[in-house]
């Protein structure tokens, strides 16, 4: 347990992005190569790690590695493990070789580059989910903009641009607000403990905030995790981040990055502000509820299949902070299930329809029709990832979808019966996506398209096999993020509402 598996799952791809760098003559592996080989190595330590993970252990966290950075501040690099980060580092850990498989033409010029910023997003991401230490978490909620700027502001569409500025622009707003709300926080710890500290364990258990203070400090960070996820009405970015974007990229922002507003609800805010989170919790849960009615509803409407994903990805994000503001352990479980099957399908999704808008060099849904003539196995791939996103029985979505719903339901039955129009909606804005595109009319310039070949079969069939097996079987993230979600309801000092799930209630 003392050996530093997390820092080597944080340092292996930050060392492959210097070997990239590094003149040819030195180096035997091709740029792709080493990013790929790097991305494996990471799945391998963050597989040994989870092996080793103890999911019965009430330790906060496992695998700690601390030691101090400017300790007259009291920060420190502090890594650590709890069950909701293993989840999501697991989740960044498989999606990220897929991605690069996936990806391995999308950009023809500055390669190394693109390879760069993919694995530094991977880093960011890592660190966000390892970091233990709030500082260092706010550091690097703000360093994980850089990448996805320039994958989008280099690599992007012709409105690239545009875009990557008003993503950035976005983040700074969220983090500065953060920064604020940190700072103040510090002083709070500073002064109560006799001591500052940034540490979220400390943080979490021993400081006891004033009523004002604490609802002021809540919506500061609220403020940038609600950005970050997106939540309506702070959403606007990502459908244009979306479209300009690669599909590469919308895979690593949108399956894995966005995760972080919603881990860091789970995972900081509502334990560090226990009283404020109930407070606002049925404001949230009503947000949350009208941002997937609302994302579902503009879904329909889109013409562009980039956008289309992006507003279904608002919906269903509305459905994982629902989930984790319900204050249920099936509804905070059924979160956590929600975050990896979202980033399956979003990773089937855009990578599916990657090769087919690569050929046309367009993302516009009446560009094609009666794909399934002409390319029959790269249909059956999106029609796969599309019942996933819509939750149907059997594949991922469905049991994450159900597990929230039946967990607002026992605390906010109203806001839960509203959401679960969401589920109609989700069949009209995804069938009929699929039936233009794949078995509408043939368009002329169809019949040029190529389907898919071995070679990228093989690099999706993994997503369709995660697909397929985490809807029938999603009890391993269940069992691994059940502790830390205990640990949280018991932070926030909620209780199941009777009768307990899966539990026998004593008369």
């Amino acid at each position: 347990m003392n050996f530093p598996w997390l820092l080597l799952i944080l340092s292996t791809p930050l060392i492959a992005t210097v070997l990239l760098f590094i003149p040819k003559k030195y180096v035997v592996f091709k740029d792709n190569q080493i990013a790929l080989y790097s991305s494996l190595i990471t799945l391998l330590f963050v597989i040994v790690v989870a092996l080793q993970f103890d999911i019965n252990s009430n330790s906060a966290t496992q695998f700690d590695i601390s030691f101090d950075w400017i300790p007259i501040f009291g920060i420190s690099f502090h890594l650590g493990l709890t069950g909701i980060s293993l989840v999501l580092v697991g989740l960044t850990a498989v999606l990220t070789p897929i991605v690069l498989l996936a990806t391995e033409h999308e950009v023809q010029k500055k390669n190394k580059e693109f390879l760069m910023w993919i694995l530094l997003t991977q880093a960011c991401a890592l660190a966000v989910f390892l970091a233990r230490d709030l500082f260092l978490f706010y550091v690097v909620f703000e360093a994980m903009l850089i990448p996805i700027f320039f994958l989008v502001g280099r690599f992007g569409g012709p409105r690239r641009s545009t875009a990557a500025l008003k993503f950035l622009l976005f983040g700074l707003a969220g983090g500065l607000v953060m920064l604020a709300a940190v700072i103040w926080l510090y002083f709070v710890g500073a002064s109560q403990l006799g001591r500052g500290t940034f540490s979220i364990t400390a943080l979490s258990n021993e400081l006891s905030i004033d009523t004002w203070t604490e609802r002021w400090l809540f919506l500061g960070f609220f403020f940038a995790f609600a950005l970050k996820a997106p939540m309506v009405p702070g959403h606007t970015w990502l459908p244009d981040t979306a479209e300009q974007a690669t599909p590469g990229t919308s895979t690593m922002l949108i399956g894995i990055l966005d995760k972080v507003g919603t881990y860091g609800m789970l995972a900081i805010l509502l334990p560090i502000f226990p009283n404020a989170s109930r407070e606002f919790a049925p404001a949230i849960i009503g947000l949350a509820v009208f941002g997937i009615i609302y994302g579902a509803l503009v879904a329909i409407a889109q013409k562009d299949m980039k956008r289309t994903f992006a507003y279904i990805s608002i919906s269903h994000f509305g459905f994982i902070v629902m989930g984790i503001f319900s204050f249920t352990s099936i509804g905070m479980l059924g979160s956590m299930v929600y975050m990896v099957a979202h980033g399956i399908s979003t990773a089937g999704l855009f990578l599916t329809a990657g090769y087919l808008i690569r050929q046309k060099d367009n993302s516009l849904i009446n560009s094609f029709g009666g794909l399934t003539k002409v390319a029959p196995v790269m249909t059956g791939f999106f029609l796969i990832s599309s019942l996933a996103s819509i939750a149907l029985p059997g594949l991922a979505g469905f049991v994450a979808e159900f597990m929230v719903l039946t967990g607002t339901f026992q605390r906010y039955p109203i806001p839960a019966i509203i959401a679960t129009l969401a589920i109609i909606l989700a069949a009209i804005y995804m069938l009929w996506l699929y039936q233009r595109v794949f078995t509408g009319a043939e368009e002329k310039e169809s019949k040029n398209i190529v389907d898919l070949n071995k070679k990228q079969i093989l690099i999706l069939s993994p997503i369709v096999v995660l697909t397929i097996l985490f809807g029938l079987y999603p009890a391993p993230v269940v069992k691994i993020a059940e502790q830390a979600v205990s640990n949280t309801m018991t932070y926030v000092g909620a209780v199941d509402p009777q009768p307990l799930i899966g539990k026998a209630v004593n008369p």
